[in-house]
């Protein structure tokens, strides 16, 4: 079967500093953020260790986090249409089916 690679940049980031900076690139405020109870820990964070697609495929990270995110957020903002295809009640139909057992 296929290897699993994780992909990080050894910088870790609270959640919620990730949170605000995807607001902010939105021009949204932060009102809609809740905090949960049940999941404490995971509003720290969660760690990524790239150390395995290093090793086996020579990957580094190129990209600071400050312009990665930027970027990411741009290609959304330019690709709605695909966002509202996969976020469809078709899409989300056809992905039950086909993963819905696993």
């Amino acid at each position: 079967m296929g290897e699993v690679y994780n992909l990080g940049g050894h910088k870790e980031k609270a959640n919620i500093e990730i949170v605000k900076n995807i607001l902010r690139g939105l021009g949204k405020s932060e009102s809609p953020i809740t905090y949960v109870t049940d999941r404490k820990g995971h509003d720290r964070r969660y760690a990524i260790d790239p150390s395995k697609a290093m090793a086996e495929l020579g990957w580094a990270p190129t990209t600071m986090f400050k312009d990665g995110i930027k970027l990411t957020i741009q290609w959304y903002k330019d690709h709605m249409d695909w966002m509202e295809e996969c976020t469809s009640e078709k899409y989300m139909k056809y992905y039950e089916e086909m993963y819905g057992n696993r």
